[in-house]
């Protein structure tokens, strides 16, 4: 599996990132034996939430790494904060709603690395904007968490690239990623700005729902005889195309099966030709380039 640095002053993740948001649906001994098959296929990098299963994700992730304290050192954690919904697990909260405040991030860091079990996250993200976000206490809160050796590094999650660029005229580090849906079913971040701005700013984004929920994979078709050509499933050909973007995108899977996660990391060894590409985009758009 590729490795890169996703910044030039940010975190060396695995190409393709298992996402673990379905993971609550699974056992806890499940919950292993999808971390270790990740692990063996060389992706390190796990994408969590401390929203993801009701609140419940984090902490059986987190009993994996207690069982297996070894674990932790050869992988990367990436979570996320802000949202908050009504849940029996948060009583005080009634209406969904965003929290970027200094308290609530400080609060969501600890009670993240006690999920986890751990006493670093490799990678904070703002999961999503919040329009009563106060970029000064996010700062006040980055630069504490990073002090304190926390947090390694800050992202976004969903964020437009004005909002993008408010954040980080604020911060004294760099943010590091946005993770934002991208795939073939999703195509205008490669057309409204979004990853002109990464490649502006050498930032490399993480895409979420890279199968488009499974509707990609759902549809398992050979497009125009490419599956055929690379020897390769839809699926596999679907994150080859994204990674083949110059942004160096970083696809997010989610699964809750070791076997697609196996055939998920031989994408990386897919290199598809331009033309490909671009009949793979025609495809979803319906036309050719204008």
């Amino acid at each position: 599996m590729e490795r890169a640095k996703i910044h030039a002053q940010g975190p060396t993740f695995s190409r393709i990132i298992a996402g673990a948001w379905r993971w609550h649906n699974v056992s806890p001994e499940t919950v292993e034996r999808l971390a270790l098959a990740a692990l063996e296929q060389g992706i390190t990098s796990f994408d969590h939430a401390d929203i993801y299963g009701d609140h419940s994700n984090e902490e059986a992730f987190g009993l994996a790494l207690k069982k297996n304290p070894s674990l932790r050192n050869q992988m990367e954690l990436i979570t996320k904060c802000d949202i908050k919904f009504p849940s029996a697990k948060r009583p005080a909260t009634w209406i969904k709603h965003y929290d970027t405040s200094k308290e609530h991030i400080l609060w969501s860091v600890e009670n993240s690395l006690k999920m986890f079990h751990t006493d670093r996250l490799d990678l904070l993200l703002i999961h999503r904007p919040d329009p009563l976000m106060d970029p000064h206490e996010v700062a006040e809160a980055f630069v504490q968490l990073k002090k304190e050796g926390k947090v390694l590094h800050f992202g976004v999650s969903n964020f437009t690239t004005s909002q993008f660029r408010m954040l980080q005229k604020h911060l004294p580090m760099p943010l590091v990623t946005n993770q934002i849906e991208i795939s073939l079913s999703r195509i205008d971040p490669f057309f409204n700005g979004d990853l002109d701005l990464m490649l502006e700013l050498g930032v490399s984004p993480m895409a979420w729902s890279p199968l488009g929920g499974g509707k990609l994979m759902a549809e398992e078709r050979d497009m125009f005889g490419k599956a055929t050509k690379y020897n390769a499933s839809y699926s596999q050909l679907a994150l080859a195309w994204l990674l083949r973007h110059p942004s160096k995108i970083f696809p997010v899977i989610g699964t809750t099966q070791p076997d697609r996660i196996k055939e998920a990391a031989k994408a990386i060894d897919i290199h598809i030709d331009r033309q490909d590409w671009f009949e793979m985009l025609k495809w979803v758009m319906g036309a050719e380039m204008p």
